[in-house]
């Protein structure tokens, strides 16, 4: 069962959308792994691990979060992630 499940909407092309989500990931010492269909990543914050892995349906980028530190709510990881791909 997932901690997470949300959707991104985007207007830029899924390319850079992906290319923005790979640099932030990686920026913070993270993994992302994928292509423009589907994928996962992972990174640490505050020294505990967020896991989790997208697909992409048309033009809304899928979210699946399945680890996630217990005392971070999912819509802060939510609103981080949108405003870093926005």
């Amino acid at each position: 069962m997932s901690a997470c499940n949300f959707s991104i909407p985007f207007t830029k092309s899924v390319t850079d959308v992906l290319a923005k989500a790979k640099k932030t990931v990686e920026g913070q010492g993270g993994n992302f792994n994928g292509d423009e269909n589907e994928g996962n990543f992972n990174v640490s914050i505050f020294g505990n691990t967020v896991i989790g892995s997208y697909a992409v349906k048309g033009e809304e980028l899928n979210i699946d979060i399945t680890e996630k530190p217990f005392l971070v709510p999912c819509n802060m990881i939510e609103n981080f992630l949108k405003s870093q791909l926005n």
